[in-house]
C-alpha cells in the first residue's frame, strides 16, 4: 500500500488569506503542510525555490504540490531539477511572469520554464484571470505536459473568485493522488 501523500500548499504574491480556498484546505485536507516564504511581497526566485526544497527535504514520503499563481511557478522553476519525493502537481492560476506589465517584484521569476514536468500535473486556469491570458495558460500548460483545466469566469482563482472551499478543486486533488496510489 503507497504512502498517502503530503499536499504543500505553495501561495503566491503576497501570500494566501483566509478566505483563499489554499488556506481553507489547510483545515479540510489530510495530511497538508504550507510552505512560508521569508518575504512575501519582495519574492527573489533563487529564495523561494530554496526554501520550497528545504520544505520538501523535511517531509517523509511522498508530496503533491498545490500551487497558487506565483507559487505554482516556483515549483515549476523547482521541478527543473527533478521530481524528488514530488508525485503531482495541481498548479492554479499560474502567474505569467513575463507579461506586458507584470508587477516588478515578480518579474525575476522570469523566464518561465517550458520543459515537461517529471510527475503527473494539472494546470487550472480562468478565462478572465488579469495575471495570465488563457492562450498563455494553455501554452503553459501544454509545455509542461500537464491537463488543463479551465474556469469560465473564475478571475485569478483567489479568495476573491467566490470559490470558498472550492470542492471541484479538491476534486481534482484526489485526482492527482488517486493517480499516485494506482502507480505504486
Amino acid at each position: 500500500m503507497p504512502a498517502e501523500p503530503t499536499f504543500l500548499i505553495l501561495p503566491g504574491l503576497f501570500n494566501s488569506g483566509p478566505e483563499h480556498w489554499q488556506t481553507r484546505w489547510q483545515s479540510l485536507l489530510p495530511k497538508v503542510e504550507r510552505v512560508e516564504q521569508q518575504s512575501w511581497d519582495a519574492p527573489l526566485r533563487a529564495d523561494w525555490v530554496a526554501v520550497l526544497d528545504a520544505h520538501l527535504a523535511a517531509i517523509d514520503g511522498p508530496v503533491v504540490l498545490v500551487g497558487h499563481s506565483l507559487g505554482s511557478i516556483t515549483a515549476v522553476h523547482w521541478a527543473q531539477h527533478g521530481a524528488g519525493k514530488v508525485v503531482g502537481a495541481l498548479l492554479v492560476a499560474p502567474a505569467d511572469v513575463e507579461r506586458d506589465g507584470a508587477p516588478a517584484p515578480i518579474v525575476n521569476f522570469a523566464p518561465i520554464p517550458l520543459a515537461p514536468l517529471p510527475f503527473p500535473t494539472i494546470v487550472v486556469a480562468s478565462d478572465d484571470d488579469p495575471y495570465a491570458a488563457i492562450e498563455r495558460s494553455e501554452q503553459l500548460a501544454a509545455a509542461w505536459g500537464a491537463e488543463l483545466v479551465r474556469l469560465p469566469g473564475a478571475g485569478h482563482i483567489n479568495g476573491e473568485s467566490g470559490l470558498a472551499d472550492w470542492p471541484q478543486g479538491r476534486a481534482l486533488l484526489a485526482q492527482l493522488a488517486e493517480m499516485h496510489a494506482g502507480a505504486n
